[in-house]
């Protein structure tokens, strides 16, 4: 190189003398230098053991011994001391069939009224409280067309409510030949069932005509409870024979 000669410096030589003391580590200010990595480690050890030995020592994990009331909680409501009452299939079936009833609100009336020239009333009805195969008929497939309830005439169409199970319709219809005045037998699911199996085959909702012959006539099987319950015989006692006398 030729000292004499003008000597040309560009940008280039600045960066790399920038990046050279980029590269040089920061000086270290007292009180900031980072742990050593055997002082993590001791912290962690220390905790691991520091927490076993509370849980096993001190109160244990449960929450029931670490909680700030300490001990189980006690329930300290009053204990009813009226016995339980186990209801018969009768009044059972009529506790349930006021729950299913709900549906029936709507057209029916909570009071069983119905509606006066346009949905028959439950109450007192001959419908209602007559044979029992009639009524299952038409809860199953429902009932359109002209209908005479306790004097008056209705025009109307029941739909059906065969969807419902054979206990929940069993229950209603117990429900409402027994409610608001009215009294009769109560249906099982039993009698459901064998009905709905009998009509599988009928389509579309019944009339008045089709039911007339049904008027009267009641499902076989066994009432359980409630009005006109079947009560089965009691078993004969079995006949013990006399002992035979000693003769002279």
């Amino acid at each position: 190189m030729n000292e004499n000669q003008p000597q040309n410096y560009d940008s280039t030589d600045l960066d790399r003398m920038h990046a050279a003391v980029k590269r040089e580590n920061p000086d270290g200010k007292a009180g900031n230098q980072p742990a050593p990595v055997w002082v993590f480690v001791a912290s962690m050890v220390a905790m691991v053991f520091g927490g076993g030995y509370a849980g096993a020592y001190v109160g244990g994990f449960d929450f029931e011994q670490n909680s700030a009331f300490m001990g189980k909680a006690q329930d300290l409501r009053p204990i009813d001391p009226r016995p339980k009452v186990v209801l018969g299939p009768f009044e059972f079936a009529m506790s349930k069939g006021s729950t299913v009833y709900n549906t029936c609100v709507g057209c029916h009336q909570g009071t069983g009224l119905g509606q006066p020239g346009v949905i028959p009333p439950l109450a007192g009805s001959e419908w209602v409280t007559g044979g029992t195969e009639r009524i299952v008929r038409i809860v199953i497939h429902g009932l359109s067309g002209s209908v005479a309830v306790k004097g008056s005439n209705y025009n109307g169409l029941m739909p059906p409510q065969g969807a419902l199970s054979d206990k929940d319709l069993s229950y209603v219809i117990t429900y409402v030949r027994n409610s608001w005045g009215n009294e009769g037998s109560m249906v099982t699911p039993e009698m459901i069932a064998k009905t709905r199996e009998q009509i599988k085959d009928h389509i579309g909702p019944w009339t008045s005509a089709d039911l007339d012959k049904f008027a009267k006539e009641n499902m076989p099987g066994e009432v359980p409870g409630g009005p006109g319950a079947v009560v089965k015989p009691a078993e004969a006692a079995p006949v013990v024979p006399a002992p035979a006398t000693a003769t002279k």
